[in-house]
């Protein structure tokens, strides 16, 4: 059984992305792929963040089914930031817990006292609430903050961080980890095919 450690390595990340991306960096970030701790892996675990998130109400543990729904999701916005990292384009499979979410969830128009009008979930239940997240979604590719919300390049780590470089060209979500070892490989690998 898998722990959840007690200072969890995304609570304080290094590229965050402005508010309200930030939620879909946090959630992409609940499993380090390299040691294979997930923060979505028992209900118990899960539970504070989730809530904490918004994904789930106050007080609420989240089902396997949940949990297996929430992961999927996940993984569907890990896909679409490897993309964003000028990674293949995610597949209709990748995406398909994203469209289930679409498709099962309603979004209400409304519209504030100054006259701003907005989209919000219309309900509250578990779609719902992960329909909020593809409301983030759509705004922050309207808004052009989208595009800089990325997966590293190294297969083995995926971190979602925010491309805050100049030329919005990043690659890593840490040069001195996983950008050296991705160099280092690849230049062991060109020494090779030239001997």
């Amino acid at each position: 059984m898998t722990q959840t450690p007690v200072a969890w390595l995304g609570d304080a990340e290094a590229k965050p992305a402005p508010d309200p991306l930030i939620r879909i960096q946090s959630l992409v970030n609940t499993i380090d792929l390299e040691s294979g701790v997930d923060r979505l892996a028992h209900p118990a675990d899960a539970a504070p963040w989730l809530q904490t998130q918004g994904v789930l109400p106050s007080g609420e543990l989240p089902s396997p089914d949940d949990l297996r729904l929430i992961r999927e999701v996940r993984e569907a916005l890990r896909a679409m930031l490897v993309h964003n990292a000028d990674g293949p384009a995610p597949t209709a499979e990748q995406l398909r817990p994203l469209n289930r979410i679409a498709e099962a969830a309603v979004a209400r128009v409304r519209l504030a006292d100054d006259g701003t009008v907005s989209l919000a979930a219309g309900a509250d239940s578990l779609e719902a609430r992960l329909l909020s997240l593809l409301l983030v979604v759509s705004d922050a590719q309207r808004d052009g903050t989208w595009s800089q919300l990325k997966a590293c390049g190294n297969d083995n780590c995926r971190w979602a961080f925010y491309d805050r470089s100049r030329n919005h060209g990043g690659t890593w979500c840490d040069m001195a980890t996983c950008g050296n070892k991705l160099k280092n490989r690849e230049f062991r690998a060109r020494r090779s095919r030239q001997r």
